[in-house]
């Protein structure tokens, strides 16, 4: 058949295939969805939009991205699914024209010590088998340049039992690069006994200061005091030397305390593996402290940080070791790569071209292989996990992102755009939750919810086109062109904050004075060193109350009560106008039902099926006992004062019989960030980004402080929302504080009383202060990539 025949019967008859070109949703009712119906058109870019809270999130990431992977899920067998996690079917009544959904979302990565953006992307895998290739001296295996592998060599006698068993004996070795000194980590440790303990008491005295380990009765201190190396009623400083060395360095023993088999080890080793094995950031803010306060970290001395052993280090491709690979920009590395010419590794070496082209391309370029990879901000993370499917041959493919652009200069976002339409135009549906106009104005579909948040929202305002969207009646309709102006008049500063020689990261000895008193924001493209600047250089004293980007932690028994401590004042409010005890008002404690142990559900487990969860029948999903539901206060239970909306709490203890000065405060501060609406018992589970970022703020306004640092309080704020944390800042500076914002969204530039602009680029190309002044004087200079973007933004 000719080609031109070929077409014409192609165009006669349209194929019944081609005809499922939608993804249809009907009946959604997840969290705050109120049945939603809607029709997506697949291989079009739709962006979800709304105020935070609105049920973005329930539809996208909690509807059709669920049941898409619970459904590809149900294709292996029941033996795999067993080891999968088990997905429950979402609440939605029918959910029509699937695909496979890849979801990239904002979930930090991996915060372990040993994770590094090389090991991260595969990429460290290409290096170390490019470098046991062509590596000289040769060293060995792939493995000898890995970090996370240590060397073993072993001999003795096996066994094989097949046919006449006989004994033979066998070596075993494996050549890994691991730095013997410091395990890989690349830093070592060093402990200050006198945060560990107080020398001048006995065990028996309490003589521990670690967290967690203070009560006489905890079963780690029990290990100490009962092991029969120690006398614990002898002050530690009056120890042998024997003593103190089996206190501080004994090895791993069984013994025997209260009659339970446990083992005993030395304090040392004990705190390495308890505390140093985890990453810092990881942890909770008073172990955190206390790690900071007991444990100096240093650079390892013997492989200078890179964790790799000598051998490792001293192969090498040219003049460049894979130490040296990682330390490079990535943009470095990719220039490097691009130079080797070896026909007998040409695939890997195009394989590995792409993927460094990758991050250059997606705007991460400044980043080094050997960057931990608990230090990337949330939309760096993002970013890094879309580099896998760039390159990716699969289309018809669901994409799904959760704000792709949170962390972005607005320079940047014009480079993420192209990247989403790329994905768009292989032929993949792209669905992407977001807030700024400049990434909506790329969508072929839009579709908002609203109207409000929570209880208010979770129904659908708007579908259709961009410009439809902006002559709708909606909220981001009326906001998509929202833009503020320049401030008429700035405050002036009441003193400086002095930074000296700053040369954290890629910092370039930075010298720079930051005003207090006013409204300051640090600005600059992604990577220019904003954060190096003010986390790495303002003292975190008492004196300042930073409220960074890392997530808040809770599980489904966590909610906004007992996060911001507002369940403490109003369970002793409760025991006091009952007579009885506080912690009968704690689902967690004592006024637990104990049918389902105050989790309001009953969770039936269905081995690889989805388990099922049940409102408990005899607390009826109020989480306390019956007995507890018969004290009130003010009129009210402690399950109906759990139920109520932030902005009821706050009236029902401002006033009246019900009156708590210390539960409405912080209700003042929940209101004020624009939570007004959130049920004081709602699980934080069921919280979006933003509502967490907020929950967040809210918290810490309370602590005290002078300066507050704050790390892109826009994220996960709608344009409407933006005014609201606008105003909350100026109530926080005209009240005495010094307010510092890291931020790139354009309505805090213009806002701002005094801007900080770093760059001109990123990674080492950035690092120094390239403007200083009034945004206005910004505008009117442009001589800086943000100078031209917010003099775009306010019309100038």
């Amino acid at each position: 058949m000719s080609s031109a025949r070929r077409t014409d019967t192609r165009q006669a008859a349209a194929h019944v295939a081609d005809s499922h070109d939608l993804i249809r949703v009907h009946g959604a009712r997840e969290n705050n969805l109120k049945d939603v119906s809607i029709e997506i058109p697949k291989r079009r870019l739709t962006v979800f939009t709304g105020v935070s809270g609105s049920g973005k999130s329930s539809l996208v990431f909690n509807t059709i991205a669920a049941e898409s992977q619970r459904l590809i899920n149900e294709t292996y067998s029941a033996f795999v699914q067993g080891f999968m996690p088990t997905l429950a079917r979402p609440e939605v009544d029918v959910l029509d024209g699937l695909t496979t959904a890849i979801i990239v979302d904002q979930q930090r990565m991996g915060a372990d010590p040993r994770s590094t953006v090389g090991t991260a992307t595969d990429v460290n895998a290409m290096l170390r088998i490019l470098f046991s290739r062509l590596g000289d001296p040769h060293i060995g295996p792939p493995s000898a340049y890995s970090f996370n592998t240590a060397s073993v060599r072993a001999s003795g006698a096996i066994t094989v039992e097949r046919g006449n068993k006989k004994a033979t004996k066998a070596t075993y070795e494996r050549t890994g690069g691991m730095c013997t000194h410091c395990e890989g980590r690349g830093s070592v440790s060093d402990i200050d006994l006198s945060q560990l303990y107080d020398d001048s008491k006995s065990l028996a005295e309490g003589a521990f200061t670690i967290p967690g380990w203070k009560s006489e009765s905890q079963w780690t201190v029990q290990v100490y005091a009962q092991s029969g190396f120690v006398d614990p009623d002898k002050p530690i400083r009056e120890y042998s030397e024997r003593e103190l060395r089996d206190f501080l360095y004994g090895e791993p023993v069984k013994v025997k305390v209260n009659g339970v088999n446990l083992t005993y080890e030395g304090l040392i080793p004990k705190i390495q593996k308890s505390f140093l094995s985890k990453d810092k950031e990881a942890m909770q803010p008073h172990v955190r402290a206390f790690v900071e306060r007991a444990v100096t970290f240093t650079t390892c001395p013997e492989c200078d940080g890179t964790r790799l052993s000598e051998g490792a280090r001293s192969s090498r491709i040219g003049k460049v070791s894979i130490a040296d690979a990682c330390a490079m920009e990535i943009r470095d590395l990719a220039e490097w790569v691009r130079g080797l010419d070896e026909p007998s590794v040409a695939p890997l070496l195009t394989a590995l071209r792409d993927t460094l082209d990758s991050f250059v391309e997606i705007g991460l370029g400044y980043l080094s292989l050997e960057r931990p990879a608990g230090t990337l901000s949330g939309g760096e993370a993002q970013r890094v996990k879309m580099i896998r499917h760039l390159g990716s041959s699969l289309t018809d493919t669901t994409y799904v992102f959760d704000e792709p652009t949170i962390g972005l200069h607005p320079h940047d976002i014009q480079r993420m755009n192209d990247l989403l339409l790329r994905l768009r135009d292989k032929g993949n549906t792209v669905l992407v939750v977001e807030h700024k106009p400049e990434a909506i104005a790329i969508a072929d579909h839009v579709v908002d919810l609203g109207p409000g948040a929570g209880t208010a929202g979770g129904t659908v305002c708007f579908e259709g086109t961009v410009e439809e969207l902006r002559a709708a009646g909606t909220v981001t309709g009326r906001h998509l062109d929202d833009r503020s102006s320049l401030k008429e008049t700035v405050r002036e500063p009441t003193g400086a904050l002095e930074i000296r020689d700053a040369t954290r990261h890629n910092l370039q000895g930075v010298d720079v004075d930051v005003p207090l008193g006013v409204l300051c924001v640090v600005t600059g493209v992604a990577g220019s060193g904003k954060s190096s600047l003010i986390h790495g250089s303002v003292p975190a004293g008492a004196d300042v109350v930073s409220v960074d980007q890392s997530p808040i932690k809770g599980s489904r028994r966590s909610n906004p009560a007992t996060y911001t401590g507002l369940l403490e004042p109003i369970r002793k409010a409760f025991a006091k106008a009952n007579g009885v005890k506080p912690a009968l008002f704690s689902a967690n404690s004592e006024g637990a039902c104990p049918t389902c142990n105050g989790a309001g559900v009953i969770y039936t487990d269905l081995a690889m099926m989805a388990g099922v969860s049940t409102p408990c029948e005899d607390c009826e999903g109020k989480r306390f006992q019956p007995a507890v539901l018969e004290y009130r206060f003010g009129g009210r239970d402690i399950s109906e004062v759990l139920a109520m909306s932030v902005d009821q709490a706050e009236e029902f203890f401002g006033a009246g019989e019900a009156r708590t000065p210390a539960a409405h405060r912080i209700l003042e501060r929940l209101a004020d960030v624009g939570l007004g609406y959130l049920t004081l018992g709602q699980p934080l589970t069921t919280l979006s980004g933003g509502e967490r970022q907020r929950l967040k703020l809210a918290t810490h306004m309370g602590d005290k402080g002078g300066v507050y640092v704050l790390d892109e309080p826009t994220t996960g704020l709608h344009l409407a929302d933006v005014e609201q944390l606008l105003g909350l800042l100026d109530r926080l500076v005209d009240s005495g504080k010094s307010v510092i914002v890291i931020e790139h969204h354009q309505a805090v530039m213009a806002h701002a009383d005094w801007i900080i602009d770093l760059g001109p680029g990123a990674g080492h190309d950035g690092g120094r202060i390239v403007f200083e002044g009034t945004p206005a004087e910004l505008v009117a200079d442009r001589s800086t990539l943000t100078g031209e973007h917010l003099a775009a933004y306010v019309g100038a």
